[in-house]
């Protein structure tokens, strides 16, 4: 009966596994292409137009929110007028065009300022209608496009001179609809040679911002139209965006990218707007040329002969001697299972036949172990002493195994195909991490920015105000803007006389003039970074000098906008380069992770007085190429003196880059063969070699006469065959020595009389 398991499948699975691990050699390496734009380009593209797409999205829902929220703020009385509330709601929006305040019910016009703001086709009633948030809305004036923003506005009902002050008021309340036309937000096209277009559902471009010395190629290549219909055709169930290649001048080609101002993720202001982002720049046409397939055919080759030698190698040395062994040790258990030579001709016959001594190591010691016990059983010889120590065994074949295999692997791991820091990444996917860098950091600011706007709009309605009122502006303030985690009141002296949220996490006491962005600590586990605005006086009161709103921001909240796709680590960094906030764990003011980030950062310094300028190099690190890229956080406005920095880290492993494709593909065909070989062979040690070498020792001991070890199989596979055969012929000469003593002892106990005569 054939037996199934034993040391056919590690020795099977070894040859399989190695053939396979060639084959995904020449399909790893065959399948990197050097020729054209490299695919880390493109991508890098895209992701700049998605982030794009991101900064103009939260521009837009940033713009949205404030309009609502001073709508909501407002404080409405029932002698205001449409004219005086248009007026208060629109005095601090100097990005308006336009303003128009409607009656909700039949759209009438009741109070206007600005430009004539465009709303043809739009409903009022319908518009208004319902509970939710009224979203922008795009819209044509003069042969521009403008965006509406919308807020809902409820004025108490006038006073009726007529109606007696004891009677409930009986007219409702006045529902007015805000409207402000506002242009596009600024678009800003990052990195050298770069074009950066706003388009709308058709592929007509909106707004276009040039970066250095572009050319504007998308608008002259078709590539607006395809982007418009690759964003509408695309699913909504993500963030659409992509990749696209223009027409080829020269030795350069026109690399663009795609993505949707909507979000899919989440509802938001721009979801209806049908706007794409679309930026685009002149990359290098073809790339130097490295053909991998020679070399993933030579490897894959020599591994295919490793494979096959090292597999025939085993089937002579251990397979085919160890099943030659489990028949010879079949043939002695028929011999003694049949009684012996007295048992009939065929018992006679098996044990009369020698058994050969195949192999070397534990079955040659097997072998002639069993060919002595074939001689005990035959009467032939007693026990055989057999020297303790032997030459090598199947566990050095074992190692000399790896060991061949290891070769092959240990250069592919470590020396074949290995990428150049300094010329492995292109310059198009640098300069694109530096371009990613700046847009991360105007995020960061704009951020910054609107929580200092922010805390300012609440500074500026506390003066003349009870504590009471103060404490419900902060509370209200707390709720509307989640980013902060505490709000508080300094007075002249640094100590806090009003609070609302979180316990502030400030150790540094200080009275700063003016307004702007601070760190109120330098250590501890959270690092606190405020906003912070002067509280003027109320008119006719006594200026209230040195009282300070600080709004603490919650540090997670700046963490979660760092995290982009393919932008690996983000840290921001205070003047002294130690993190502040980061889009991967860190603690609160340490150095950043590499001497490398740190003198990247402090290279953007620029001229005394100036913010300085972005730049980018790629590392070489313990993991290999880094694409690193440092900017100042702010060239202007209240985060501009603080000398920060935003730090960004991608390894070169999580780009397309053809060199270090290479060198991930061959360190994994490496890792793979050593890992497959090293696994099959200890499978073949723990299944076969090991067992192997403790029945070696077992049936040498019976041999020598040891009768009174049993020998108990353990698998059902070939050695605990052997090992069942073994015991049948321990019990058979257990057996033969208990009646050789029992003799011996019946003869020891006979009469002296007899015992003479025998004499």
């Amino acid at each position: 009966m054939p037996i199934l398991g034993g040391v056919r499948p590690p020795i099977a699975s070894l040859v399989v596994l190695l053939l396979m691990v060639a084959a995904l050699t020449v399909i790893g390496l065959d399948g990197i292409h050097t020729a054209g734009v490299p695919q880390a380009v493109l991508n890098g593209e895209q992701q700049i137009a998605a982030d794009t797409a991101l900064s103009m999205r939260s521009a837009i829902d940033a713009e949205a929110s404030a309009v609502r929220r001073t709508a909501d703020a407002y404080p409405a009385t029932s002698a205001s007028t449409p004219t005086t509330t248009l007026k208060a709601l629109t005095a601090a929006r100097k990005a308006a065009l336009g303003s128009a305040l409607l009656d909700q019910r039949n759209g009438k016009l009741l109070a206007a300022g600005g430009k004539t703001v465009p709303l043809t086709g739009v409903d009022v009633a319908r518009t208004a209608s319902g509970p939710e948030a009224v979203p922008p809305r795009l819209v044509t004036s003069g042969g521009t496009r403008q965006l509406l923003y919308f807020a809902k506005v409820t004025l108490p009902a006038q006073d009726d001179p007529d109606q007696d002050q004891y009677q409930a008021p009986t007219r409702p309340d006045r529902q007015l609809l805000l409207v402000v036309s506002e242009a596009l937000p600024a678009l800003t096209a990052y990195g050298e040679g770069r074009t950066a277009e706003v388009l709308d559902a058709s592929g007509k471009a909106l707004a276009t911002a040039v970066g250095g010395t572009a050319s504007g190629t998308a608008a002259h290549s078709g590539l607006s139209a395809a982007a418009a219909r690759a964003a509408n055709g695309s699913s909504s169930g993500t963030d659409a965006s992509g990749s696209l290649l223009g027409s080829t001048t020269g030795s350069r080609r026109t690399v663009a990218g795609w993505a949707q101002v909507a979000s899919a993720t989440g509802s938001g202001a721009t979801d209806d707007l049908g706007l794409v982002v679309l930026t685009s720049r002149a990359a290098p046409a073809t790339a130097p040329a490295a053909d991998y397939s020679r070399f993933a055919l030579g490897t894959a080759g020599t591994l295919a002969v490793v494979a096959l030698l090292l597999g025939l190698a085993l089937y002579f040395s251990v397979q085919r001697p160890l099943l030659r062994l489990y028949l010879s040790a079949g043939r002695l258990a028929r011999g003694v299972t049949g009684g012996g030579p007295a048992g009939g001709p065929a018992a006679a016959a098996e044990l009369s036949r020698p058994v050969p001594v195949h192999g070397f190591g534990e079955l040659a010691r097997i072998g002639r172990a069993l060919d002595s016990l074939r001689g005990q059983l035959l009467g032939e010889s007693g026990p055989q002493q057999f020297p303790a120590r032997r030459g090598p065994g199947y566990r050095a074949l074992a190692a000399v195994g790896v060991l061949v295999v290891a070769c092959w692997a240990v250069p592919m791991i470590f020396l074949l195909n290995r990428a150049d820091a300094a010329t492995a990444v292109p310059a198009p996917v640098l300069a694109d991490q530096q371009a990613r860098t700046e847009i991360a950091t105007q995020r960061i600011r704009q951020s910054l920015d609107q929580s200092y706007t922010d805390l300012s709009e609440a500074a500026a309605s506390l003066p003349g105000r009870s504590r009471a009122a103060q404490t419900e502006v902060l509370r209200q303030s707390l709720a509307d803007h989640k980013q902060y985690r505490s709000l508080y009141l300094l007075d002249r002296s640094g100590g806090i006389t009003l609070r609302v949220g979180g316990t502030p996490l400030r150790t540094l006491v200080h009275v700063p003039g003016g307004g702007g962005i601070t760190t109120v600590n330098t250590s501890g586990r959270i690092p606190a970074i405020a906003a912070y605005a002067q509280v003027r006086s109320g008119k006719g009161q006594a200026p209230a000098a040195g009282v300070v709103l600080f709004g603490e921001i919650d540090v997670k909240a700046l963490n979660s906008i760092l995290s982009r796709p393919k932008l690996g680590k983000v840290w921001v960094t205070d003047g002294d380069e130690k993190v502040l906030a980061s889009s991967v764990g860190y603690r609160a003011f340490q150095s950043l992770p590499d001497a490398g980030l740190t003198r990247l950062a402090n290279a953007t310094q620029g001229a005394p007085g100036t913010a300085g300028t972005a730049t980018s190099a790629v590392h070489n690190t313990s993991s290999g190429p880094s694409v690193d890229a440092a900017a100042p956080l702010a060239q202007s406005g209240p985060t501009a003196r603080l000398g920060w920095h935003v730090v960004t880290a991608e390894p070169a492993a999580a780009l397309q880059i053809p060199a270090v494709q290479a060198e991930q593909r061959t360190m994994l065909a490496g890792i793979l063969g050593l890992a497959v070989s090293a696994a099959c062979l200890g499978w073949l040690y723990v299944v076969v070699i090991r067992p192997l070498r403790a029945v070696a020792v077992l049936v040498e001991r019976l041999a020598g006469g040891d009768r009174r070890t049993v020998l108990h199989p353990v698998n059902h596979d070939e050695i605990g065959s052997v090992t069942r055969s073994l015991e049948l012929v321990r019990q058979v000469l257990a057996e033969r020595d208990r009646a050789a003593r029992s003799g011996q002892a019946a003869g020891r106990s006979r009469p002296p009389r007899a015992n003479t005569h025998q004499r």
